[in-house]
């Protein structure tokens, strides 16, 4: 006992001591975040040192956390599509950098989840996976190809005569069933592939209206048989069907001579409305003013579709038109709590998957940081105590994060040292911090041009600016997806099941674990 007496005293003069005497690194006690220390610890005292005070009110306050394992009531799964481990902290340091800190120490809404795990998300057919695969894992508990949507690997992508007794069940579709409300919310059409898994059956993540059916059908592609995913969220008829619906894809709804892309004719935002049941409130809007014009209370069921294509990137997005994905959770959340059984609520942003595609790390770090302030708003208006918030990405991409910049340094810009030195490479150019394995920036970073062999000189490039495509090794139009894993970050009942390395199918299972959905479901068709 004595020996151990000693060693802890040891250990805290130790630290003590670096606080108090390192100039090399006296950041670490200055930047460090102010922090309340724990009780004295083995009539020890205190450190001087707050980066050492920190790890322990951390170690103090996790050996407090216990595990919830009543039956919860809501869920809300979270997607960041795209959104891999480097996209997280990237944004984590971008939000930081915005209001004047130096970005690392800050946290993003989910950094401050007790429970965190990783997902595995290969699809069944690929290496690298695609968000249709990985949304029917989460969604249905079953990993699934490349490509298809709610059906499990024995399909053949495009062919509607392999789908037959491979259909799959969502867990908003079970939902529904049991009789809970549930909402689909996402800055991507609500057509595409990560919201559609949510709803929709089908071989093809494309056949996102009837017309692209056709078009796969003249290339000889068994179509015969499928709905359009559009046409399935109409006819939607699991529980009293889905009761909010936000996002963008209006093209897919609507007539060509509306506009449109449907070549059926077919207003499906109209026979949406007229497809009410019984002493049921429907309204459809289609800009910020009629969402915020909907009086929640007396709606039961909602759809809002604001673009013709995806929503714009939080920072191109016009706030007069357009309503934020924080502004669509809300209304989300304000129409669903209503349902005295609880809801099941999907929100996706898309478009930070995009802004990778494009090469340009500012949109897509920008839409995270809005997902973020989404997340922030879900957790005010719901109690953890009954709500399983789980936050998470279907798949990752090429982004990293390197060099060697100090602290501090603008996490779109050029690397700079600690001795305050713009870094650069081999060929005596400087290079930015993040950049891309592959992608559009293999061209002129500055406006996408083709610059030939080589890379340019950045020195007077502002790579910070909203369009400068970060540099990449291997040209591409659009840059592709990551195989590695992404992060699960779960808080609320049974949260604690999201630890170690998990298949991304286990998601659904978790899910279901927390609420009970396939039981409630399974004694709903019984009654």
């Amino acid at each position: 006992m004595n020996f151990k007496k000693t060693l802890l005293a040891a250990i805290m003069s130790s630290t003590v001591f670096m606080a108090g005497c390192s100039d090399s690194d006296s950041s670490n006690s200055n930047d460090a975040p102010n922090v309340d220390t724990p009780a004295q610890s083995a009539a020890q005292g205190e450190s001087k040192n707050a980066w050492f005070n920190q790890g322990a009110n951390a170690v103090a306050a996790a050996a407090n956390n216990a595990p919830n394992i009543q039956t919860a009531k809501n869920v809300i799964l979270f997607v960041g599509d795209g959104m891999g481990v480097s996209t997280t902290t990237a944004a984590r340091i971008l939000e930081g950098q915005q209001r004047g800190e130096t970005g690392e120490e800050n946290n993003l809404a989910w950094d401050t989840f007790p429970y965190v795990a990783l997902a595995k998300t290969y699809n069944t057919d690929q290496q690298t996976p695609d968000s249709a695969g990985t949304m029917t894992a989460m969604m249905t508990g079953v990993k699934s190809d490349a490509g298809v949507i709610g059906v499990d690997e024995d399909v053949e992508r495009s062919e509607c005569n392999t789908v037959a007794g491979n259909e799959l069940v969502s867990a908003v579709s079970l939902a529904e069933i049991a009789g809970k409300a549930t909402g689909v919310v996402s800055t991507a059409r609500i057509t595409h592939a990560t919201p559609a898994a949510t709803y929709a059956v089908s071989p093809e993540r494309g056949w996102e209206d009837d017309a692209e059916i056709a078009e796969s059908n003249d290339d000889g592609h068994n179509t015969a048989g499928c709905e359009d995913i559009a046409s399935q969220l109409v006819s939607y008829d699991y529980g009293d069907g889905i009761d909010v619906i936000l996002g963008g894809g209006l093209r897919h709804f609507i007539p060509q001579d509306d506009g449109g892309r449907r070549e059926d004719g077919r207003d499906l935002t109209q026979l949406w409305v007229d497809g009410a049941a019984e002493n049921t409130t429907r309204a459809f809007v289609s800009d910020k003013a009629g969402l915020q014009g909907v009086n929640l209370e007396q709606t039961d069921q909602l759809m809002g579709l604001f673009t013709s294509s995806h929503m714009s990137y939080e920072a191109d997005r016009d706030d007069a038109e357009e309503p934020s994905l924080t502004e669509m959770t809300e209304a989300a959340i304000d129409m669903l709590s209503k349902d005295d059984d609880g809801f099941v609520l999907v929100v996706e942003s898309g478009r930070i998957d995009h802004g990778h595609h494009a090469g340009n790390a500012y949109r897509a770090l920008t839409d995270a940081i809005e997902f973020s302030d989404a997340v922030k708003a879900a957790l005010a208006k719901v109690d953890l105590d009954e709500t399983l918030v789980m936050v998470t990405a279907d798949h990752s991409h090429v982004f990293t994060i390197a060099g060697y910049p100090k602290r501090g340094n603008p996490i779109l810009g050029k690397v700079v040292g600690v001795d305050d030195q713009v870094a650069v490479g081999a060929d005596n150019m400087p290079y930015t911090t993040v950049g891309y394995m592959n992608g559009p920036g293999a061209s002129n970073p500055a406006n996408n041009d083709a610059r030939g062999a080589g890379r340019i000189d950045l020195s007077e490039v502002d790579t910070q600016a909203e369009g400068f495509y970060q540099e990449s090794l291997v040209p591409r139009g659009s840059e592709t997806h990551a195989g590695e894993d992404v992060g699960i970050y779960a808080a609320g009942p049974w949260a604690h099941l999201a630890q170690g390395t998990l298949e991304q199918n286990m998601i659904f299972h978790i899910i279901n674990k927390a609420t009970g959905l396939v039981e409630l479901a399974d004694a709903a068709l019984a009654d």
